[in-house]
């Protein structure tokens, strides 16, 4: 894969973005695989000239919560779809005072706060050890980044993201404790980001901040909730118009040769 230009991005839709193609998507894919069917239909289109796969993370209608999300069927499904690069949008809650609602960020390290999800391909015969030091794919948050710029949406870059189990929000205590180490809150970040790397394809995070976490000494009101999403999901639409077909014009990078040196 490395060496030349990207012919398939898929993007994993979560709360906000329900699809992405002008009109109707031109084909629709129902796959299974080893690890049971992913969260609805494949839709494929074309953005700019690129081919692309979307899958919304939730399911239709937004059915299925977070820690139930068939995570391996998702990244497995897309890549056998000729995937090379996975975009994903994902809602977030703020542990920064900096980071109101309506901020972009590209984060660039996670920590693992959830507790019963399978998080690994390699669950039996060959091992693998794949290295998540640099969790994200540079080139990717590069692309992003320079996008959001031009558009007027700046990312907040270099953040840390917290992954909590889902589906309940944070205690006061635990949003406190969080705050001494992450930027952002979400629940949906892992195992997507390791898995996409054990399938040595490009991985990005789109996070947008929905409401300030619990540590803020203001509750956030739903509606509010509901309208920074309506607003961010509008933005984040535009930027993906612009950043997809940007991404299949340039090659792929080193996340291609995860599992050269990483299998025991």
């Amino acid at each position: 894969m490395s060496g030349r230009a990207r012919r398939t991005v898929a993007v994993i839709g979560g709360s906000g973005i329900t699809g992405i193609f002008e009109g109707r998507p031109s084909k629709s894919h129902r796959v299974a695989t080893a690890w049971g069917a992913p969260s609805a239909p494949i839709e494929e289109g074309e953005v700019g000239g690129l081919r692309v796969l979307f899958l919304p993370r939730h399911g239709a209608g937004h059915t299925i919560p977070p820690h139930r999300v068939n995570y391996r069927a998702n990244v497995d499904a897309l890549v056998s779809l000729g995937a090379e690069a996975i975009v994903t949008v994902s809602s977030v809650g703020s542990l920064r005072d900096e980071l109101p609602p309506g901020t972009f960020v590209l984060p660039n390290q996670f920590v693992d706060f959830t507790k019963q999800r399978p998080t690994t391909f390699f669950d039996g015969g060959r091992v693998y050890h794949v290295s998540l030091a640099d969790p994200f794919c540079p080139d990717l948050a590069r692309s992003a980044a320079e996008v959001g710029r031009a558009e007027g949406t700046p990312f907040a870059e270099g953040r840390t993201y917290v992954c909590v189990e889902g589906p309940r929000f944070s205690t006061r205590a635990e949003s406190a404790f969080f705050r001494g180490f992450a930027d952002i809150i979400g629940m949906t970040l892992v195992p997507e980001v390791t898995l996409a790397r054990e399938r040595a394809v490009c991985y990005l995070c789109l996070a947008m901040v929905t409401d300030f976490d619990v540590w803020a000494a203001r509750p956030v009101e739903l509606a509010e909730i509901l309208d920074t999403m309506r607003r961010n999901g509008e933005r984040m639409n535009r930027i993906l118009g612009r950043l997809l077909p940007r991404l299949g014009a340039v090659p792929s990078c080193a996340c291609a040769r995860a599992l050269d040196d990483a299998g025991v």
